[in-house]
């Protein structure tokens, strides 16, 4: 009896179908054989697996298809230890590929007799989601990035790898390190994406993972600011910047976590506080973050620096609210020869009550109205305030916004009546009982500052009869409801940028909403509070990875505009999410299971938002390792 040998083509790194030649009596029959490769000390080597006899076109093609996704035993025990699969050797992290519509091979028909009775779909996982925020990643060359900056170790998941898992959870579904690996991962189709079986990933990796991550933060900051420069043709002339807070669970026993100002309303909890700087459009440049009880106006000088040590110190213009604003600011602005536009306070605005009251206003549109006006001189007797406004190379931009206007008078109005009310009912109730001076003192205090909107429009007095009965007197105060309502829906600006018409000045400090919606996507959509971590370094990382996410957003903000989708990319997101990938499984006349796995067919508006985005859905994903 003789044999030859005839080998299929090589579908898996260590098993593939042969075909075997059986010559009997001058006739040659065909048989097929599982063989496997293994690595030996001699060697690379080859064995049968299993005899599987003859088979039909159908049958060889079930065996392929389960061949490619087996796991595989291929090396001999080392020192008498148990049997040690391929993966072990390998590290995770290499990409399935794909196959599309319009590929050669996916038109090839391939004929089988299957089963439709039997035929079925299983693994249905989040396709779309994470294939977008992978496009999202490559664009900005983020994976090549963290490839290049962390080493490779002995890990079985890369760290960059891990970061990338990381970044994309807080995108599409932000929670916490557990429920990311135990709940979002193996719901997502990122095993494939990514290279990485969901058994490889773990909260302790995904932890540790942060803590690679972190020290590379300013070097991510510097490269995303370049790839996003070149990408959308940014242009950092002019810087804006905000400061806000997020708070913490727990007891949060570490250096930066401080009670202070909360802008969530949450001043029981410790907090961190998170300078931003973005760009006119929005774009992210740089954070830093400060301890929980750091007041606004003492962030500026550091990050200022920071920003120039940085990026190099150009002719930029620097954008903040009035929260910056203190003479020590201004003048560490000016001395370093930098420019500016700052909101002011509101009591600053009552120097301005003359310019106010003049009819040069200009019109930019309906109800809103601005112009540029001096620095106020003093009065006749005032000398050195007349010489520092003649001296001072600032001007100022008064605003007035009637919608504005209309808000700040009912919102006066309404604490207006609540003050009013308290004291009519505090007054008679004082003429009613014998009550202690100093506690009805204290009572009107609390009241009047939780009422401070219009609580200066008040004068309240509080005397003791000669009993020792309190006694209410108050008035309304006609000079300052008067400036209330002459001044509201007024703000003024502060800068030194000399070539600049009301208009352009007015419009750039406007840009700060940017910056506030930013803070706004990173607490709603992003979740980057209540903050969960007990160490600080932990802290840290899960505030950068926020930023990493928040960039991915605004990258597909830039796109979708791009693509005349508007700037809004939470629709887009929220749809090409809804594509799925599935395995879908045929049952052959011989037995074997045909499975391939599939990916949903886009719907007509998922088209239409894939096609002016420009991106390619694939059709399927081919199950065999690169």
């Amino acid at each position: 009896m003789i044999w030859s040998v005839s080998e299929s083509r090589i579908k898996s790194f260590a098993m593939f179908i042969r075909q075997y030649f059986q010559k009997e009596k001058g006739r040659r029959t065909a048989y097929w054989a599982l063989v496997e490769s293994y690595r030996s000390t001699s060697g690379p080597r080859q064995r049968i697996v299993a005899w599987l006899g003859k088979m039909d076109e159908a049958g060889r093609l079930g065996v392929q298809h389960a061949v490619e996704g087996a796991g595989k035993q291929v090396d001999p025990p080392p020192q008498g230890k148990g049997p040690v699969k391929l993966e072990a050797f390998r590290p995770h992290g290499r990409q399935m590929q794909f196959e599309f519509d319009d590929d050669v091979s996916a038109t090839e028909p391939r004929w089988v007799e299957v089963n439709t009775a039997g035929v079925r779909v299983e693994n249905l996982r989040d396709f779309g989601g994470p294939w977008l925020a992978l496009h999202l990643i490559r664009t900005l060359k983020l994976d090549s990035f963290l490839e290049r900056k962390i080493p490779n170790g002995r890990e079985r998941v890369g760290w960059d790898i891990s970061s990338l898992i990381l970044i994309i959870a807080r995108l599409l579904e932000p929670s916490s390190e557990l429920h990311t690996a135990e709940q979002w991962y193996p719901k997502t189709a990122l095993a494939d994406l990514l290279g990485v079986p969901e058994e490889c990933v773990d909260d302790n990796r995904l932890y540790r993972a942060m803590d690679v991550l972190l020290p590379l933060k300013e070097a991510l900051e510097c490269h995303l600011k370049d790839r996003l420069g070149t990408l959308f043709d940014l242009k950092y002339d002019l810087l804006l910047y905000d400061v806000t807070s997020t708070y913490f669970e727990g007891e949060a026993d570490f250096e930066f976590a401080k009670r202070g100002y909360s802008r969530d309303q949450r001043s029981d909890c410790k907090q961190v506080c998170i300078g931003l700087v973005v760009s006119r459009c929005g774009m992210p440049l740089g954070y830093e973050v400060f301890q929980g009880n750091t007041v606004d106006v003492t962030t500026v000088e550091t990050i200022v620096e920071t920003m120039e040590r940085r990026y190099g110190k150009s002719d930029r213009i620097w954008v903040m609210d009035r929260g910056m604003v203190s003479e020590a600011n201004i003048k560490f602005l000016r001395e370093g020869g930098r420019r500016y536009i700052i909101g002011t306070p509101k009591s600053m605005l009552r120097k301005f009550e003359l310019e106010i009251l003049k009819d040069d206003w200009h019109s930019l549109r309906d109800g809103l109205e601005v112009k540029i006006v001096p620095w106020p001189k003093g009065d006749d007797e005032d000398d050195e305030a007349t010489l520092e406004a003649e001296a001072s190379p600032e001007k100022f931009v008064l605003c007035r916004s009637r919608d504005r206007s209309k808000k700040e008078e009912a919102i006066t109005q309404k604490f207006e009546k609540k003050i009013e009310a308290a004291l009519t009912q505090m007054k008679a109730r004082c003429e009613k009982q014998n009550r202690n001076a100093q506690k009805v003192e204290r009572e009107i205090g609390r009241m009047l500052g939780q009422n401070t909107r219009a609580a200066r429009l008040f004068s309240v007095k509080v005397t003791s009869t000669d009993d020792g009965a309190a006694r209410i007197e108050w008035s309304k105060i006609a000079d300052n409801r008067d400036w209330a309502t002459l001044s509201a829906g007024c703000y003024l600006l502060r800068t030194n940028v000399a070539d600049w018409s009301d208009e352009e000045l007015w419009k750039a400090y406007i840009q700060l909403t940017e910056a506030e919606a930013a803070f706004r996507i990173h607490k709603s959509d992003l979740s980057i509070r209540p903050v969960w971590h007990q160490k600080q370094d932990r802290v840290l990382a899960h505030i950068l990875v926020c930023f990493l996410a928040y960039v991915l957003w605004k990258t597909l903000a830039q796109l979708c505009q791009r693509a005349g989708l508007g700037s809004e990319p939470r629709r887009v997101l929220s749809e090409l999410t809804e594509i799925r990938s599935m395995d879908v499984v045929l049952p052959t006349r011989s037995g074997i299971e045909i499975r391939t796995r599939c990916i949903s067919k886009p719907t007509d508006h998922q088209k239409i938002l894939l096609e002016k985005l420009g991106l390619k859905l694939p059709s399927k994903i081919i199950q065999r390792k690169m």
